[in-house]
């Protein structure tokens, strides 16, 4: 083991001098009292500060973070010990890295690399990693001897949902073989300095901080969370070097196996670094050493599929077809029918299809998808209805936004050329019907219109008075007409100490999961992470309290919390995971709450962001006072309504508000008789600090000003 050892003492020890040297200069322009930060985290030097503790605010706090490295480079022959020396490499780095932003701006808006990757885009990575559409995450660095292989790679991970980070000159070699890279298509670009492969070991640690509550300092409890609960690895391509093995080592250490093109002979350490010369099993053996299992779908279609391509924005220049009903009548339904009125998997397209003319082609849609089956309900046709948006952005070259009769449906040229038409739109909808809610659906036809007339005769007819009974039904429902909430624990590979309670006013924290998505997925998987909870025990219907759902959430979180206030910010709020929409948070001097939506980018009234404020909570744990929550919970008459409700509202993003004004005002008016409550709430283009606040609120007359202490 002497030769590996060896490397990885070599690479640790030249990064530590390397760390240092940069330290002493950059406090030698710049003084000690230098404020040093990375952009958009409430984590500082997150791999420092969840190892240590430490808090890196200004160059200054660096001398005794690169002691603390030096310290763990023993040099000692134990494996253990040369692996620590690993992290060593990893904190060099975080370093350096670090240093690249002492000046502000953005150092990488020169490279094809992105850099340091904010806490938002971690959090908005919470809920595809726990269901499973970001089944894990490469890290694949280096440069390629033949470019081919490594772009053969890359598309794999693509298609098969992985989130991958790029490292060094192989950036290039993708994107010339034709790989789509960006953030929205999950392959992302860090950086060519190997220091950079830091930024996605800190998007590991962070994932620990965020929906794992580590405690800072505790670099065991760290340790085990990233081994047991990142599903992250690493790939090398061509020769390695003593930093690139000691920043492998580090890796190691935190749990991530790393996988090598050259053949390491007897310095292997099975199940941790390991070889493969045949670049047509990389990929296998990467997911095998970290035991992620692949649940393809095989649809007859003539482009990828993978919820890796969800994110594609498609621009108006690269479009073959369109339709969207802000020039043409659109609608998507589906509908309940009897067993012998639909053909299973009869899929067709009535009117004309997408290559009749010169593109870019302008079109109506309709799509009206019928199903059948002895557990299907009427409430499970909206939420099979809203998928159809997912699995249409899971085809590489189409792009959806919207829903029911407002939607946007776009093709790209490339898509078109491979032979992508409209039924193989339907072909998707019924494979992934079959697929996912197989359980309450025993046939599946799926029908297109296109004939302008035709789909205007569905709207008028069929799918706008069904779109109002469903819209009846949903107001008819609230906390107070079921009894039965459900339980949501989708978030607890991450947060294990987690459970949302959804209630028919309230959604998951995640913003995705409805009251009738859980009872939806009660359904489909009996046994899985929504089980019902009995309305019953009503302890104080005010704040929202019942026995049995305090009793079911200790059950479910295994003791971790035992009692849960379903309305209330201050007492026993429900737990965080993480990846929530929004935040909430007590502006005591305004005698309110603050709201801000993951993303925003600046300063809040309370001093903190977002992500500041975010990290007062999470992890599945209860913060008197902070409260993550979902978009749509905003407007809820149940919002907080322990305390005063949607009144104690003083400050949003104007985006945030502009979304949801229109009921919230409506909430408003039923509630409190007041008319466009939203004007009355101030936003960042009136003032970011309390004092333009409360002279906003004072000019309004707002009502939490004269409402009883919020505290």
């Amino acid at each position: 083991m002497s030769v590996l050892t060896d490397l990885i003492y070599g690479g640790s020890n030249a990064v530590a001098g390397l760390t240092e040297g940069a330290v002493n200069d950059a406090i030698a322009k710049y003084g000690a009292d230098k404020k040093l930060a990375f952009p958009d985290t409430a984590y500082f030097f997150p791999t420092i500060y969840a190892a240590t503790g430490v808090k890196v605010k200004t160059l200054g706090d660096l001398p005794a973070c690169v002691g603390v490295l030096k310290s763990l480079i023993t040099n000692k022959e134990d494996l253990g010990d040369a692996l620590n020396a690993g992290l060593a490499t990893a904190v060099g780095a975080e370093i350096i890295e670090g240093l690249k932003y002492v000046e502000g701006g953005d150092p990488y808006a020169q490279d094809s690399g992105i850099g340091f990757v904010p806490d938002p885009i971690i959090r908005s990575l919470g809920v595809p990693l726990v269901t499973g559409d970001i089944p894990g995450v490469a890290v694949v660095l280096g440069k390629a001897e033949n470019p081919a292989d490594v772009v053969a790679v890359v598309k794999d991970y693509q298609n098969k949902g992985i989130m991958t980070f790029l490292v060094g000159d192989l950036i290039e070699q993708a994107i010339d073989g034709g790989v789509k890279v960006g953030l929205d298509f999950r392959v992302v670009p860090l950086g060519h300095d190997v220091t950079s492969v830091i930024h996605a070991v800190t998007v590991a640690i962070r994932a620990a901080l965020i929906f794992g509550n580590a405690t800072p300092g505790d670099l065991a409890g760290l340790l085990a969370y990233t081994k047991e609960r990142v599903p992250a690895f690493v790939n090398t391509f061509g020769p390695l070097d003593a930093v690139t093995v000691s920043a492998g080592a580090g890796a190691i250490a935190l749990g991530f196996p790393v996988v090598v093109d050259v053949d390491l002979g007897e310095n292997q350490v099975p199940g941790a670094l390991e070889s493969v010369t045949d670049h047509g099993q990389t990929v296998a053996k990467s997911l095998e050493l970290r035991k992620i299992k692949i649940k393809m779908k095989e649809i007859p279609v003539p482009v990828a599929f993978a919820s890796a391509f969800e994110g594609e924005i498609i621009r108006k220049n690269d479009m073959h077809a369109e339709f969207s009903s802000h020039k043409n009548p659109t609608c998507e339904l589906v509908l309940s029918r009897g067993k012998d009125e639909i053909t299973d998997h009869k899929v067709e397209v009535n009117g004309p299809d997408i290559d009749g003319s010169t593109a870019p082609v302008e079109m109506p849609i309709a799509i009206l998808v019928e199903v059948f089956g002895e557990k299907m309900q009427p409430d499970f046709e909206p939420v099979i209805e809203r998928k159809i948006h997912h699995w249409f952005n899971y085809m590489e070259g189409v792009m959806h936004t919207g829903q029911r009769n407002l939607l946007r449906i776009r093709i790209d040229k490339a898509a078109f050329e491979k032979g992508l038409r409209l039924k193989d739109l339907g072909e998707v909808i019924y494979y992934m019907v079959m697929d996912e809610f197989d359980n309450v659906v025993d046939k599946c036809q799926v029908t297109i219109y296109t004939e302008k007339d035709k789909v205007e005769e569905i709207l008028s007819t069929i799918a706008m008075p069904t779109y109002g009974k469903r819209d009846e039904r949903l107001e008819s429902l609230n906390d107070e007409t079921v009894d039965t909430f459900y339980t949501c624990i989708l978030c607890q590979s991450f947060a294990p100490a987690h459970c949302c309670v959804v209630t028919p006013e309230r959604t998951g924290l995640c913003g995705a999961v409805s009251w009738l998505d859980a009872k939806a997925t009660k359904e489909l998987t009996p046994t899985g992470p929504c089980q019902p909870i009995p309305k019953e025990g009503c302890l104080d219907e005010l704040k929202g309290i019942y026995t049995e759902v305090n009793k079911i959430v200790e059950e479910s979180t295994h003791g971790s919390v035992s009692n849960v206030t379903l309305y209330s910010i201050l007492e026993d709020p429900m737990t965080s995971c993480g990846c929530f929409e929004c935040i909430c948070g007590i502006m005591p001097e305004a005698n309110g709450v603050v709201i801000v939506n993951r993303e925003h980018k600046g300063m809040t009234p309370t001093g903190m962001t977002f992500g500041e404020l975010a990290s007062m909570t999470g992890g599945g744990v209860q913060t008197p006072g902070f409260m993550g929550h979902g978009r749509s919970f905003i407007s809820s008459k149940k919002f907080i309504r322990a305390e005063g409700g949607i009144s104690r509202i003083v400050w949003m993003p104007k985006e945030l508000k502009d979304a949801v004004a229109d009921k919230l005002n409506k909430t408003a008016k039923e509630l409190y008789g007041i008319d466009n409550f939203s004007d009355m709430i101030c936003d960042e283009t009136i003032s970011e600090d309390s004092e333009g606040v409360l002279e906003f609120l004072t000019e309004k007359g707002h009502p939490a000003l004269s409402s009883d202490p919020i505290m």
